[in-house]
Formats: structure tokens, sequence, C-alpha cells
């Protein structure tokens, strides 16, 4: 019988099964979906990898065969050791929903909501989605946790590059692309050189997190520093800074900020201190934030709308003073 989906089963689990044959190979297993256009394209996929070659039965792998591939695919390494130890053998189908949320009370009791989502649920998800298995995973109520708009002052951010130059010259440089740019952590690790126009004071971002390509401004101060990169811009075709995401980064990070006086700053907060900066120096309202490329819609940009104070706010100047003494008698 031909590779084909069967429609779920009264009385029975809710999800479509594929089932059938392939270029020899026999498939039974469920679409982990509900959903018939989900599992259509789960089988799409399941018939190319097995016309490619690269098919893996579901029971064959488990999470530490797919913690591998995640790893040697350059995943994030944050927070797996726990994650690897808990999950191990378990086969890959048995790691459903239910599992998950055991793992994360395990392994976080008595943590926030923010913090089992940051250090279980996200990994998992991107591990599961990399070799193919995830599904659509619901996070625990409170995930994203209180919205914080934390950012640096003129002074603060002069102290934290300061502090950098002591540490690492290029990791400087680093810092102050995030400061006076607003991009994303990922994104400035993988700028290269050939994305860099320094005669016209734009660097080109390719794809960012919206899937879109973004131009960058790259004011006087910026264009200055990278001139005078430790490391030269004739290095034609390479990055334009030598870091990865891993520990090594992130203690520059943590050792920069602890020399400055700043426990709280990450490589996030110099995105918001841009954000906040081009609110409050450069005048910029909620629809220009947007417009600048950084954020999709205004509801991302809108945490920056309270970093000013409005001109509406600013004609309380016109209230009549009650504090002096009035003359003659009260009414």
């Amino acid at each position: 019988m031909p590779l084909r989906l069967k429609p779920p089963r009264r009385g029975k689990s809710p999800n479509w099964t594929i089932r059938g044959t392939h270029l020899g190979i026999h498939i039974d297993q469920s679409a982990r979906t509900p959903e018939k256009r989900l599992a259509q394209k789960e089988l799409a996929r399941i018939r190319s990898d097995i016309e490619r070659g690269a098919f893996v039965p579901r029971n064959a792998l488990t999470f530490a065969d797919a913690v591998l591939a995640y790893i040697q695919a350059d995943g994030d390494t944050r927070f797996l050791d726990g994650l690897t130890e808990y999950f191990r053998a378990t086969p890959l189908p048995e790691i459903d929903q239910a599992a998950i949320d055991r793992a994360a009370a395990a392994l976080y009791p008595g943590r926030s909501a923010a913090t089992r989502n940051r250090q279980v649920y996200t990994p998992v998800s991107a591990i599961l989605n990399h070799v193919g298995h995830g599904f659509r995973l619901k996070r625990p109520k409170g995930a994203q946790g209180r919205q914080k708009t934390e950012w640096m002052t003129p002074e603060q951010a002069g102290r934290l590059i300061h502090a950098a130059g002591t540490l690492d010259a290029e990791f400087r440089l680093f810092l102050i692309l995030l400061i006076y740019t607003g991009l994303r952590l990922s994104e400035a690790l993988a700028a290269t050189l050939t994305d860099l126009h320094l005669a016209e004071a734009l660097l080109t971002i390719p794809c960012t997190k919206n899937g879109e390509p973004r131009l960058v401004h790259l004011p006087p101060v910026l264009v200055a520093e990278l001139a005078n990169h430790p490391r030269g811009l004739d290095r034609t075709g390479e990055r334009l800074f030598r870091f990865r995401k891993n520990g090594h980064l992130y203690g520059f990070m943590r050792d920069a900020r602890a020399a400055a006086g700043l426990p709280r700053v990450s490589f996030h907060t110099c995105r918001h201190t841009w954000a906040t900066w081009m609110r409050r120096f450069g005048n910029l309202d909620v629809k220009g934030l947007v417009d600048t490329g950084a954020w999709r819609d205004a509801k991302s940009a809108a945490r920056y709308a309270h970093s000013v104070v409005t001109e509406e706010t600013r004609r309380a100047d016109l209230l009549p003073d009650a504090t002096r003494k009035t003359r003659g008698k009260g009414v």
C-alpha cells in the first residue's frame, strides 16, 4: 500500500496516522497532529526523507542522539546538561507534552514559569524540531514572565564599554555595535565584512529574526570605531567579529558588567538601550521605531513608548499654582 494518511479513529487518538510503504520502507506512525494540513506536511517530509536516504524511524532515536545532532549543528548548548541527564535514553516518541511538563517540574522545582520555559521548554522544542520530531508544544502559563525593558544611561554604557576594552579590544567594539544599532546578538554575530559598507555608513542584515532583510544605519561614532577594527577590515568574506554564541562570549559580558558595576546588563540590554535612546534623544515615536525595521509591528515597539515624557503630559505646566497664598476671602 502506498504511503497515505489515515484519519483519526473515534474514541482513539485524535491525531492522523501515516501508514504505508514507500521505496520499500514501511511506515506506521502517528502524524502527531489532529490537523490534516499539518499531517500532510509531515507525510511529505517523511516521503522526502525516504527518497533522500535520510529517513530515521522514530523509535531509533533517543533524546541523547537528538541532542548530539543538535549540538553538531551549532545549536545553543546552554541548559542541555540537566535535560540530557534527565531524558538520556528516552525514545523520542515518548517525549510528549506530559513528559516535558514532568521534566520541568523535576529539574526546576519552585522556579518561575519563565525560568522553566527558558531552560526546559525552549531547548527541548529546539532539539525536537531539529531532528524532525517537533510538535505544537504548550508553554507554561506565565512563560513570558513580566516584560522588562532595562536600558543603560549614556554614563552606564560608557562604563561598560570601558570595562570591555580592558578585557578585549574587539569585544569592546562588538558592544559598541550592539548599543548603536540595536542589533540582536545573533544578527551581529552573523554579520560579515561583505555586509559592511562603511563609506555609506551602512550595514546590511540579509535575514533578521522576522525573516526579512534590514538596512542598518551606522552613526558617526560607530563608523569611526569600525574604521579602527582591531583586526582590520581587509578580510574579504570573513565575519565582522570572531565571536560565537558560547560560554566564552558570555564570560566576556559577565566580567565586563561586573567591572562596570552593572549586574543586570545583558546583550539584549544593548538593544533596549538603542531603542530607548532613539526615543529619548532621536525623538522617534512608536511608528518611527517600527519604521527602522528593527520590529515587525507597533505592539513590539510600544514597550518603549513610556521612556519619554509626552507632549500631553507636559501640559501639566499650565495647571494653576494652588500652593501660593490667596488674597482676600476664599469662596
